[in-house]
């Protein structure tokens, strides 16, 4: 029997579900959702085909008391909805400052999941950042307007590596200054 590990870090609520630490339970629908290349190609670092023993040591890392990303399940059963929709998470910078990443089920794309997400994080502000910061690639505008519309500014083009896709990718990169 595996037992869960406790860790510090805050369940966010929404209306729609709850942002909760990572389960080692979760790893099947990790798998699932995150194997989809359709996810893989938007984001920089999840593998397709995703490697054996990458989700569980994602897990890990997740739970471990010296990381440096707090990532969230979008877990929707208290409506009885679906158990995880996506991921979200925040990575430690210095100086106050954080970036947001996260990713969603196709089944659940267009559903504004993402948006109400990225809200509840922001509104939670969990690591009291002072700046955070997002990139999107460029061929995925959707991605762009949930955080343009939660007050993300422009800060200009850039590019980076994408092990899914096996190439750089010109990316979009936003800000967003917290009080």
């Amino acid at each position: 029997m595996k037992l869960e590990k406790v860790i510090n870090q805050p369940v966010i609520e929404t209306d729609r579900f709850d942002l909760r630490p990572l389960r080692v339970s979760d790893k099947g629908l990790i798998e699932l959702y995150a194997g989809d290349e359709r996810v893989a190609r938007n984001t920089t670092s999840i593998s397709h085909p995703l490697p054996p023993g990458a989700t569980e040591d994602f897990i890990r890392r997740a739970q471990s008391e010296d990381r440096v990303e707090d990532v969230w399940a979008m877990d929707a059963t208290k409506i009885g909805g679906h158990e995880l929709m996506g991921l979200i998470g925040l990575t430690r910078m210095d100086r106050n400052q954080a970036e947001i990443g996260y990713w969603v089920a196709p089944v659940f794309w267009n559903t504004g999941i993402a948006q109400e997400a990225v809200a509840a994080v922001l509104d939670a502000n969990p690591l009291d950042s002072k700046t955070i910061f997002a990139s999107v690639f460029q061929d995925n505008p959707a991605s762009a307007r949930v955080l343009t519309n939660q007050g993300f500014e422009y800060l200009g083009d850039a590019e980076t590596y994408s092990v899914a896709r096996g190439a750089t990718v010109p990316t979009w990169t936003y800000s967003l200054k917290r009080d």
